[in-house]
């Protein structure tokens, strides 16, 4: 009875800690999007839009002043300990010119999805080289990530 404890924390231990990501990969539902492919079958990758969910994000030529004002809120909560609204880098680059420098779909792919981004656009990774720390996710929504570029939008002269 004295082995009895110790064998079945080792057997729970093993059984949580083994066997792979079955479970998860199973919860997670499958991407409908399909990379392009290059003529050898890799998946190309573009730069114009980084890596992520959004490809062709629709910019109206005026900034919509509701969802800058939004993005606005999300830049004070959750962005602007890191980030100057100028182009003088704090901990990450300044915002000043961000939209001109970048697609809407590479800015919004950057900021819902930093770890990928980080690891695999050059852009991104040559930004990390300058900063020294690895932007964290916010997890911020699709909504909020378009609120945020417009707000960038706005910081950057648009009308």
């Amino acid at each position: 009875m004295k082995y009895l404890l110790p064998v079945v924390t080792a057997a729970i231990f093993l059984s949580s800690c083994g066997g792979g990501n079955d479970s998860q990969q199973k919860s997670e539902s499958p991407s409908t999007e399909q990379p392009a492919q290059t003529a050898n079958g890799n998946p190309s990758y573009d730069p114009n839009r980084g890596t992520g969910k959004f490809s062709n994000v629709e910019v109206a030529a005026t900034v919509d002043a509701a969802k800058a004002e939004a993005g606005e809120k999300v830049y004070s909560v959750k962005c602007s300990s890191c980030h100057k609204l100028s182009d003088e880098k704090l901990v990450g680059p300044g915002w000043k010119g961000v939209t001109s420098r970048h697609t809407a779909a590479w800015v919004m792919n950057f900021i819902t999805n930093p770890d990928e981004m980080l690891d695999k656009d050059p852009k991104a990774q040559a930004m990390l080289e300058i900063c020294l720390v690895r932007m964290p996710n916010q997890n911020l929504s699709d909504e909020e990530a378009h609120n945020l570029f417009e707000f960038m939008r706005k910081n950057d002269g648009v009308k």
